[in-house]
């Protein structure tokens, strides 16, 4: 089970979007994150990582994508689990192999 989520999805969505449009403007650029980051009550860091995470969702910026980072968890998931279940059934055969007839 997850960990509860400390910000809304909508504030995330809403300080990402305002810190990308002060970034635009050259006159509010320098700062714009930890300001607005003070204005809504979120952690600059935290901040930070979304703008940077939305830019490379928006190939503005080179990286992993949220939706490749997302397949990739769920191919690991599915191979972790496929490997298990290969243990388990080496271990059966290895079992039933070694019983008499």
């Amino acid at each position: 089970m997850a960990a509860p989520r400390k910000y809304s999805e909508e504030l995330k969505d809403r300080a990402t979007r305002m810190a990308c449009e002060a970034r635009r403007d050259p006159d509010s650029s320098r700062g714009a994150i930890k300001r607005i980051a003070d204005q809504l009550g979120v952690h600059p860091e935290a901040l930070r990582n979304w703008v940077r995470q939305a830019e490379i969702d928006g190939a503005v910026r080179p990286g992993t994508t949220s939706e490749d980072a997302d397949r990739i968890a769920a191919l690991e998931r599915e191979n972790r689990e496929l490997r298990r279940a290969n243990t388990i059934l080496k271990q059966a055969s290895a079992f039933f192999a070694s019983m008499p007839s």
